[in-house]
């Protein structure tokens, strides 16, 4: 495949991956959710991108079989895993998913026969085929996928959303050789590269560094600073007005308590609720706050990842992998 082939296909991942992720951002912001339906959507354009560029490639049928592996593992995460119970039973879809497993897998044996001679590290030093290559990058793109779903299984990544987006940005861009990274500098010293799903949630998390900053200037512009308590609170909640709750997204942090003495004094926690309330207790709690009297109290934001991983799509695209980009200036 030529240069302008990869040039035209990299931008192509690019622009799916910007629309993809900028209207999943919105579903999360406005809904907090994102449903089954727009991944499903959305991997259309992945499987047609994966089609021009293995028919251009052209590589053994067993490598088309690994992509589609890929394919095959991360649909788990919309449709679910079919069950040996479901099969019996006659449900289609599970007796057609299942084929698509048991023939993925034998493309993957297959191919892991046919590249025997072929190891990660001969990939890393440019000592493998281009078809070796591009399968040993399939192969490490079912890996992530792997750890990503654990992650979510396990809940280090809380949100489906998140993972699932986290598993569609693997399948678009299973290597780096089709990220269209502008500055390509820090990644060409760099022997070894995270993933570029992971290196997008790694640069997702260094925007999370700007949140205080950013709750804290828009305490002071409101006004809600007036002491050393809102102070030691405008980094990390924000004050909004208590009629305006109901229609956010936040976690309540202020509320009555009463002292020994018998008044009832407004509570400032610094810490969200391990358990997000339901609605009843949610609402019990907004009128104790109206009984109280209160006009403005303290919350926390709940921010969804995806709102962090649209942005940091720029760095991505400019950058690479963070690792590479970071790690020679601090190491000497």
């Amino acid at each position: 495949m030529d240069v302008d082939s990869d040039l035209i296909l990299g931008w192509a991942r690019m622009a799916v991956l910007t629309l993809c992720m900028a209207w999943a951002a919105w579903f999360d912001h406005k809904e907090r959710k994102v449903s089954n339906e727009h991944w499903i959507v959305w991997t259309k354009p992945i499987v047609f991108i994966w089609t021009l560029d293995l028919l251009m490639q052209q590589p053994h049928w067993s490598v088309w079989l690994t992509a589609s592996g890929l394919l095959a593992y991360a649909s788990g995460s919309v449709i679910g895993r079919p069950t040996l119970r479901d099969v019996r039973a006659g449900n289609r879809l599970d007796q057609i998913v299942l084929v698509w497993y048991l023939l993925s897998v034998i493309g993957i044996i297959a191919a892991g026969f046919r590249f025997a001679s072929t190891s990660p590290l001969d990939v890393l030093v440019g000592d493998a085929s281009p078809e070796a290559a591009l399968w040993w990058s399939y192969v490490g793109a079912l890996f992530t996928i792997l750890i990503i779903d654990l992650a979510w299984r396990l809940r280090f990544i809380h949100g489906g959303a998140d993972a699932k987006a986290l598993m569609w940005v693997t399948l678009l861009f299973p290597s780096w050789d089709s990220v269209p990274v502008s500055y390509t500098t820090a990644m060409e010293e760099a022997v070894l590269h995270l993933p570029p799903s992971l290196s997008l949630l790694i640069w997702g998390g260094f925007l999370f560094i700007l949140i205080p900053f950013v709750l804290f200037f828009r305490n002071i512009l409101s006004g809600s600073v007036k002491n050393f308590s809102d102070l030691t609170m405008a980094w990390m909640a924000l004050c909004v007005p208590l009629k305006e709750v109901r229609e956010r997204h936040v976690w309540l942090l202020t509320d009555t308590m009463e002292m020994p003495n018998g008044e009832v004094v407004l509570n400032h926690r610094r810490r969200a609720p391990r358990r997000t309330p339901t609605d009843v207790e949610m609402n019990e709690h907004i009128e104790r706050l109206e009984i109280f009297g209160a006009e403005r109290i303290w919350v926390s934001l709940k921010l969804p990842l995806l709102l962090f991983l649209f942005p940091a799509i720029v760095p991505l695209w400019l950058i690479g992998d963070p690792m590479a980009a970071l790690l020679p200036l601090i190491l000497p």
